[in-house]
């Protein structure tokens, strides 16, 4: 069985009946399984399913009404043209990127985290990494 675009490998034989949905702890999605093969079920990678790398969360275009729900389009804006700079979050922040295509290397880990234009991304309080801009950003946050 592959496990694709998830963090839950390793699944034995589920009852699809039984467990139709498996929560994403992110953002509160559920991930839809597809039908079960002989000794295991493979799960869907959604468009919008979240997925972490390094501690930075991502949700590839979410809904609008969860965007909604979080009042990202009243956000303030922020932008910035292609570039390489370091960055240390003193809050956690969250936003939502209009456009662009970035690749962020957090410190302390050998994983790079690509964000682009219709992602809603967590980045967690206190962590330091350097953002390598490869397309003008134009982007939605909110630190809490």
């Amino acid at each position: 069985m592959a496990c694709v675009g998830s963090s839950i490998c390793g699944v034995g034989t589920i009852n699809a009946n039984r467990y139709s949905n498996i929560s994403s702890s992110s953002f509160g999605y559920k991930i839809p399984l597809l039908n079960s093969r002989r000794r295991g079920v493979r799960i869907q990678a959604a468009d919008n399913m979240a997925t972490e790398i390094a501690g930075v969360k991502v949700v590839k275009n979410p809904p609008e009404s969860k965007l909604t729900d979080l009042g990202v389009r009243s956000w303030p804006k922020w932008g910035c043209p292609p570039s390489k700079f370091p960055w240390t979050y003193s809050a956690k922040e969250t936003c939502y990127l209009l456009k662009g295509k970035v690749k962020v290397y957090p410190d302390g880990s050998e994983e790079v985290v690509e964000i682009g234009a219709g992602d809603l991304v967590e980045f967690p309080k206190g962590m330091s990494c350097t953002w390598d801009v490869s397309e003008e950003v134009d982007k939605h946050y909110n630190f809490e």
